[in-house]
């Protein structure tokens, strides 16, 4: 288990141990923000205490410091560790939001925190030529920043699919580490471990509430020196990571839409405040003040290869289709395409159908 301090310990307490509601949270999390002292912060946990559902202070418990020790011990069993306020890599970032998490529960690569970042959202419903635009888009600005996002279907598809390749790549959860939220996307979960980093405010168990989704998109909006937004409707809670991050004085980048497009009507509407438009990477290297550059083609595998060339030449297909095509097992095809979505080569077009992109 790494060593913490106790300062560390108590930011960890107070996260994962103590219970507190969202409210509570938040307001522990205003004042812990202003850099108090350890016998300060012991106040606060001893408080705490004291006013928890019985009202009565229990001298009798467990010291909040043994309890987070407890607790850290079976965060290393699953190879988690914590980062706190008191941590030495604590995102500078978070720090000047005005309610920054008590803890990130993290497992990954913890050295993502000292890289440069930029936060690439959209809705659920995104549009296919968004998603391909999206990807390229990630896929590029992941070679000069860390690419945050969330984990669900669209946008952050989008993004992940773009630089998780690269590495560079902080996924946000609105729940526990340990819970698969969504579903589906269990497997992709089990990849940004492997090669980059999941990252998420509450203590393992947590399962998913709506009000997390807001908390979530302020951690979204904070690590980033910038925002794109990918898609969004009128109501869309990509908006909210937007309205988070110009609150923070951060850049907005938004997507162009058709007229009318109800998909694209957050984007449009960010594009006529004053958002920045984004076609491509270049528009945000540009506003950093930063050269492109170019990027050769992935290499392939000899299965890679094989299958590519099968999509290719159909263009469009559903995996069982391309498997036979290419006289491979079914699960080896969805393995080497999920491979060629990772490398920008395919792209999902929903359920098993997968579509050919440029090499």
């Amino acid at each position: 288990m790494n060593d913490y301090t106790q300062e560390e310990l108590l930011f960890v307490w107070l996260a994962a141990c103590a219970k507190l509601d969202d409210r509570a949270r938040s307001a522990v999390a205003r004042t812990c923000a202003q850099g108090l002292p350890f016998s300060e912060l012991k106040k606060i946990c001893a408080a705490v205490i004291q006013t928890g559902a019985d009202g009565v202070y229990n001298t009798d418990r467990t010291p909040p410091e043994r309890e987070a020790e407890q607790y850290l011990a079976r965060l290393s069993e699953k190879h988690c560790f914590a980062v706190t306020p008191a941590s030495a890599d604590y995102p500078e970032a978070l720090r000047a939001i005005p309610d920054p998490p008590i803890a990130l529960f993290c497992i990954g690569r913890r050295e993502l925190f000292s890289a440069r970042k930029f936060c690439i959202v959209g809705s659920r419903l995104l549009p296919a030529w968004a998603a391909k635009t999206g990807k390229a888009i990630a896929a590029e600005l992941s070679s000069r920043f860390v690419i945050v996002t969330g984990i669900a279907e669209g946008g952050d598809r989008a993004a992940i699919d773009g630089a998780l390749s690269s590495g560079n790549l902080i996924s946000v959860l609105p729940c526990g580490l340990d819970v698969d939220y969504p579903a589906v996307h269990a497997a992709l979960k089990r990849e940004i471990v492997k090669r980059a980093l999941l990252v998420s405010e509450y203590p393992m168990g947590t399962r998913v509430q709506k009000s997390a989704f807001h908390a979530r998109n302020r951690i979204l909006a904070g690590l980033s020196e910038g925002v794109l937004v990918l898609a969004a409707g009128q109501k869309s809670g990509s908006l909210i990571t937007a309205e988070r991050a110009l609150a923070y004085g951060r850049d907005v980048f938004a997507l162009p839409h058709n007229a009318g497009a109800a998909q694209g009507a957050g984007c449009n509407g960010l594009i006529k405040q004053g958002a920045y438009l984004c076609t491509d990477a270049g528009d945000i290297f540009e506003m950093f003040g930063m050269e492109r550059t170019a990027h050769a083609a992935p290499a392939l595998t000899k299965e890679e290869q094989k299958l590519f060339a099968v999509l290719s030449a159909a263009g469009e297909g559903h995996a069982a289709a391309l498997a036979a095509k290419a006289g491979v097992p079914v699960w080896e095809a969805q393995a080497t395409l999920a491979s060629l979505e990772i490398k920008g080569l395919a792209a999902r077009a929903g359920g098993n159908v997968y579509t050919a992109l440029k090499k």
